[in-house]
């Protein structure tokens, strides 16, 4: 305990407190036209201290003997996987969640990315990198195999984050560029492939994105909207709880995936560019500890969180406005999801515990 509070990020520690709030006024706001923001408000202040609980515990807990366990912890990701597709709730057409009650519902695809992360630093803390891509074809399989069960959901917005988290590790690890364009290029070469199991909104979805106007009143209506959303904002915005594209509802979801349209249109060009300050200081932070981290674990398991949020920001964001297809991707610490927001907390505890431990001079 002492250690964890003596070697305490700061920094890292107000930009999460920052970001938290900055999530409870936007939810208050998106949950308006909903019914009343107090029931999404409440509900969030019960996983705020059920992620504030589970960041406090990461972050005591030795990060090695977390690694340790990638056995026992992959294993019981791919059983909650499994059990998500036998006894999952269907919402919206995917069956992602596991029933918890009045919590709602856990979903196993978040707790699968800090899992990959701990299983994946493990196996690439060894000093034998893969140097070919037959020796790589384990770690493939050992994403693989999750990736599967989410795309079984569906949930391509996930699959997505785990191969985004792989990529990002390998190269952390030092694993050689020509390697990593040829798993490129083989993606690529998969693409048919995956457009042949994709669900036919979902092709829809893509298609929109190269081309909005195709289906204006259907596929790229959320697109549309949100456009509009966060332009109307401009510099300023129309202040909170006055967003008229919120407060009308002409954005679906606009509490969860679409939570950035509110900030674009409430706080305006000001508002998203504070927000994504801090998500740079945020990041900024997991770089410096992976860069101090005591040993090799250490910064991949850092590398990797960075490298997720990063993933996370940018196609959130990036759909809201037309840089990226529609993807279930919440934005982190703002969208309305305990499991989300529970995996992030777990996220920056790890993240405090990895510096907290570091042996580096800071300079």
């Amino acid at each position: 305990m002492r250690r964890v509070l003596r070697g305490l990020d700061v920094p890292l520690l107000v930009a999460t407190v920052l970001l938290v709030a900055f999530g409870l006024v936007a939810l208050a706001s998106a949950a308006v036209p909903l019914g009343g923001p107090w029931a999404y408000v409440r509900t969030r202040l019960v996983h705020l201290a059920l992620a504030a609980g589970a960041m406090v515990a990461a972050a005591l807990v030795d990060y090695r003997r977390l690694a340790g366990l990638s056995l026992v912890l992959y294993a019981g990701m791919l059983v909650l996987l499994v059990a998500v597709l036998l006894f999952g709730v269907t919402r919206l057409g995917a069956q992602r969640w596991i029933p918890l009650g009045p919590l709602g519902g856990f979903q196993p695809s978040e707790l699968a990315k800090i899992v990959i992360i701990l299983t994946l630093a493990r196996s690439l803390s060894t000093p034998n990198l893969p140097s070919t891509l037959p020796r790589l074809l384990p770690l493939l399989g050992h994403v693989g195999l999750p990736v599967v069960l989410i795309l079984r959901q569906p949930d391509v917005g996930s699959a997505m984050v785990l191969v985004a988290i792989m990529l990002g590790m390998l190269f952390l690890a030092g694993v050689r560029l020509r390697l990593l364009a040829g798993l490129g290029g083989l993606g690529l070469m998969a693409a048919p492939f995956l457009w042949s199991v994709l669900r036919d909104y979902q092709r829809q979805r893509l298609l929109v994105f190269l081309d909005p106007g195709i289906d204006p009143l259907g596929a790229g209506y959320a697109l549309n909207q949100a456009k509009i959303a966060v332009g109307s904002g401009q510099v300023w915005g129309k202040g909170v709880f006055a967003g008229t594209q919120n407060l009308l509802r002409f954005i679906p979801e606009q509490h969860t995936d679409f939570i950035f349209t509110v900030i674009g249109e409430e706080m305006g060009f000001v508002g998203g560019v504070l927000l994504l300050l801090l998500f740079m200081v945020w990041v900024w932070r997991a770089l410096r500890i992976a860069y101090t981290a005591a040993d090799r674990l250490g910064m991949l398991i850092a590398g990797g969180i960075a490298t997720m949020t990063v993933f996370h920001v940018f196609v959130n964001m990036g759909m809201t406005v037309g840089l990226m297809p529609i993807t279930g991707i919440p934005l982190p610490f703002i969208s309305y999801g305990g499991s989300s927001l529970l995996t992030m907390g777990v996220a920056t505890g790890l993240l405090l515990g990895v510096g907290a431990r570091r042996r580096k001079i800071l300079l």
